[in-house]
């Protein structure tokens, strides 16, 4: 893990610095600066719009006593792209304006969660829960919590 983060930390750098010289040498820097300038202020107010919107669906779904799973994961990549974004540079702005246009971030959303649930497990007292034995599959099989148990009963103010 340690060597792919050094090779991105190495590589985006290197293309980015590459990018802004054969750009600059083609229309000339201070448009290549002017360019970046509109990039970057053209970004932050979609990251805003997109912001506005996502925290808007989740408090809709909450609200109506839904996960809102899909929400938090669209807040998560506009958090994502608004970071790019505020980097100086064209290929992180191609990945940012890529994650704010809402199909693509369906897409993405989609294979991060094809791929967490491959490999993410929660450990709960009644054993592992994955996308195998979820509550949603109704596979899930409970076993005695080992401990003491407290039945309670929950009281509203």
């Amino acid at each position: 893990m340690f060597g792919k983060l050094l090779l991105i930390f190495i590589l985006v750098p290197l293309i980015e610095l590459g990018i802004f010289m054969q750009l600059g040498g083609i229309v000339g820097i201070p448009e290549t600066i002017v360019i970046i300038i509109f990039t970057g202020a053209l970004g932050a107010w979609l990251a805003k719009t997109q912001g506005a919107l996502a925290l808007r669906n989740f408090k809709e779904t909450s609200n109506a006593g839904k996960m809102p799973h899909r929400e938090v994961t669209d807040g998560l990549l506009i958090l994502i792209a608004g970071a790019v974004l505020i980097t100086p540079g064209f290929l992180t702005d191609a990945i940012g304006f890529f994650l704010l246009i809402p199909p693509c971030r369906a897409l993405v959303r989609g294979r991060l969660a094809s791929f967490l649930k491959k490999n993410v497990s929660v450990n709960t007292p009644f054993g592992p829960i994955s996308a195998e034995n979820s509550p949603e599959t109704g596979s899930e099989q409970a076993r005695p919590v080992k401990g003491r148990v407290i039945e309670a009963d929950v009281l509203d103010d």
